[in-house]
């Protein structure tokens, strides 16, 4: 076959989404994948026993549900069916209480009691404007903002930190609700910016749901490569890139790799000044990950948690803000904050009839090769007592490990990058186009590039857009 046009290097939605992007303009593209599966981040494969199915990395897919890319692909027509929970989100805490995101802000600011007033006025403005929002925070952030008064008002809030904003409530329950949305961003609660996790991940909630898809986040992946076989390309598996010189040549190359694997793909072709700042690049905590398979539901003391897709679990705000807290210094938490999901409460097909598949998470120290099984399952165990009697066999991955399993995980980093300020605004160096390298014809579209980690897909669309400019090609 002759090279073609361009060629992608890793198959995460990321890669694909550049890949899709450039096919449908009408150039010629592969894309190269080390693994024997496309996915990247996005695979599911039985971890466990016979006939349970977990999701490898990504489960939970709220920015998917508002990302301009994938509302370019007909999801559905592939096969693929996003379900909602009926409790989007849902914060155990002690004596069998929990805080819940559910349907509207009316609905769940009436289950916050004292603080249902502050919390519709916090929320409530952020869900009216979140498509604005989205529509900056999903870009490559270097631009003039679309919707200034809307981000404006964003801002005002986003910019605190989560402890900030849950010093404004007064109940434990809205306190936790929004400690637990905020940790998402693997910084301490106390950091700037860490409020605006809380804001949009909870606004995103109401408006858009977090969605679980049905047969397992990989049902997203084998969609993206049936649009992208459409639109003439295709993907070969199993061929890991060392060098850029093993690459065919093209028109254009794009990286969906980590600054890290930038520099040991690209040697001395990298000028010196970008190299510097490349090694400067800071990776955020790792996550120790574990897949159990059980026989029977989780068994919560809140019938809430029971309906939830996913539980932020960690008990008060102040339990998360110690966890967080001891992460980024370094050290394990005795009593993490985890994230767990439960697909069975939409999804019966991921298990044997009667059992279940559970997916979780705690962070760790960048690196850890600690085995963090123990302190997470007493963690359920505290709000889910009988938790441990209902487990089958769990499969543990440490940070480490999961480095070695996705190279893009830097030292267990699932988000491409520490989310600080600066690194929100200038990842992953500092220059008006974050996906153009100093090397011609030689782009990065990683999560390490903006909007960051998550399932959306943009950072593949924004650095493919860069490529069909510097091509001269109209967008397809």
């Amino acid at each position: 076959m002759p090279p073609p046009d361009v060629t992608v290097v890793g198959s995460g939605p990321n890669g694909l989404a550049a890949a899709i992007t450039l096919a449908r303009a009408g150039l010629s593209v592969e894309v190269l994948e080390g693994a024997r599966t496309p996915g990247g981040g996005c695979r599911s494969e039985e971890r466990t026993l016979p006939g349970f199915l977990h999701d490898v990395c990504s489960a939970v897919h709220p920015l998917l549900a508002v990302s301009p890319f994938f509302a370019t692909v007909d999801l559905k027509a592939s096969g693929v069916d996003l379900r909602q929970p009926d409790v989007t989100f849902a914060h155990p805490l002690p004596g069998g209480r929990a805080a819940a995101v559910t349907g509207s802000v009316e609905e769940t600011a009436a289950s916050l009691g004292v603080d249902g007033a502050a919390y519709r006025r916090m929320i409530g403005p952020v869900v009216g404007d979140v498509q604005l929002i989205l529509d900056t925070v999903l870009g490559p952030l270097r631009r003039l903002p679309p919707h200034p008064v809307a981000l404006a008002r964003f801002g005002l809030l986003g910019l605190l930190p989560a402890l900030a904003l849950a010093a404004r409530m007064r109940g434990d329950e809205a306190k936790a609700l929004l400690a637990g949305a905020a940790a998402h961003s693997m910084r301490p609660l106390s950091a700037p910016l860490t409020g605006s996790f809380a804001l949009l991940f909870t606004a995103v909630g109401h408006a858009a749901g977090w969605p679980l898809p049905v047969g397992g986040s990989g049902r997203i992946v084998e969609a993206l490569v049936s649009e992208l076989e459409a639109a003439g390309g295709r993907v070969v598996t199993g061929r890991w890139v060392t060098d850029l010189g093993e690459l065919p040549p093209a028109r254009a190359t794009l990286l969906d790799v980590s600054p890290d694997q930038l520099l040991s793909l690209g040697g001395d072709r990298l000028p010196g000044r970008y190299r510097r700042a490349l090694e400067r690049f800071r990776y955020g905590p790792g996550v120790c990950k574990v897949d159990w398979a059980l026989d029977g539901p989780v068994p919560w003391e809140s019938e809430t948690c029971r309906a939830a897709g996913t539980i932020h679990l960690g008990g008060t705000v102040d339990e998360i803000a110690r966890s967080e807290r001891d992460v980024n210094a370094g050290r394990h938490p005795e009593a993490p904050f985890c994230i767990l999901a439960q697909p069975g409460v939409v999804d019966p097909s991921r298990a044997p009839a009667g059992k279940h598949t559970l997916w979780g998470y705690c962070h760790v120290p960048a690196g850890s090769t600690v085995d963090m099984t123990a302190p997470v399952e007493d963690q359920i165990e505290r709000f889910a007592p009988g938790f441990k009697d209902r487990v089958l066999t769990r499969v543990t991955t440490t940070a480490a490990e999961l480095q070695r399993y996705n190279p893009n995980y830097v030292g267990g980093d699932i988000n491409g990058g520490a989310a600080t300020l600066r690194q929100t605004l200038f990842r992953p160096t500092p220059g008006w186009n974050p996906y153009r390298t100093p090397v011609r014809g030689l782009y990065l579209c990683s999560a390490s590039t903006p909007p960051g980690g998550g399932v959306h897909g943009m950072c593949g669309q924004w650095a493919a857009r860069t490529v069909l400019r510097d091509l001269g090609v109209t967008p397809g």
